[in-house]
């Protein structure tokens, strides 16, 4: 997997790719990447790469001239034009956006599957609409926010996406993760076994692996009800439960909503 980010501050990029299990990527020649400086294609003494927006408004806005010079130098095409031989890329464009598609572990695992993602990284206002019209294949928002760099958000995708590359991560330790199976992570514990009052389930202690692996089914089902009950309701439309998740979350999920009425059914008496 190759990542291009064309950005203003190449350093935060350079930053994140030189640190942790992405360096061990990088250096295994697993992931590359190439930050690209947006500023080295503005023509002017200043390097100027934003200006006023038509029309009147707050803030500035990134100029289409060095973001289209850039985007080219990557090999990406302006769909515009008219063809001149075959395009360079055949990975995708993707702008950094609030108005973008959702972000999703989905998505995170669609777009590792590339070969090679161009990365737009926006700052003030956004860009020229223009560089979206021509270049960008797709437009993508990591959250209901707005952020002042483009790079953080960038860099989210990076780093939810590189981690599902072959090879980067066992294959196990991704398999139970929050949000695989529908259903987010069962608690996890290590030594020391009591800390202050608060003592290791004796269950993770026993050396059972098959009670084990129930015990975490459970308590991923509870977590997921308590904290996220719409991944319930989409687990339950897409079919991801098998049996066993399935019969959990209609056992846990009534008494969840007992409680939540504040009584339990009583057994018939008549």
């Amino acid at each position: 997997m190759k990542y291009t980010v064309l950005t203003l501050f190449p350093e935060i990029i350079d930053a994140y790719f030189a640190t942790s299990i992405m360096a061990k990527a990088v250096n295994r020649e697993i992931v590359a990447y190439r930050p690209v400086n947006i500023r080295d294609f503005a023509l002017d003494k200043h390097k100027t790469c934003d200006d006023a927006p038509y029309g009147g408004g707050a803030g500035m806005l990134m100029l289409a001239e060095p973001l289209g010079r850039a985007l080219e130098s990557v090999g990406a095409r302006n769909r515009l034009e008219p063809e001149n031989g075959a395009r360079r890329f055949s990975g995708r464009v993707i702008y950094l956006s609030p108005g973008g598609r959702p972000f999703t572990q989905d998505a995170a695992k669609e777009l590792a599957r590339e070969d090679e993602l161009i990365l737009l990284c926006g700052r003030y206002e956004g860009i020229d609409q223009r560089i979206i019209d021509a270049y960008v294949d797709e437009e993508i928002s990591i959250g209901d926010y707005v952020l002042s760099s483009g790079e953080v958000a960038a860099l989210a995708l990076i780093d939810a996406t590189y981690r599902l590359v072959d090879r980067v991560i066992k294959q196990e330790s991704l398999e139970e993760e929050s949000f695989s199976g529908g259903l987010l992570e069962y608690p996890q514990y290590t030594r020391p076994e009591l800390y202050g009052t608060l003592r290791v389930p004796e269950l993770l202690l026993s050396g059972h692996h098959e009670n084990i692996r129930r015990w975490r089914l459970r308590k991923r089902v509870e977590k997921t009800l308590a904290l996220r009950p719409d991944l319930i309701c989409r687990g339950k439309e897409l079919d991801l439960f098998d049996g066993e998740t399935r019969k959990l979350i209609e056992e846990l999920g009534g008494e969840k909503d007992e409680r939540d009425t504040g009584h339990r059914s009583l057994p018939d008496e008549g």
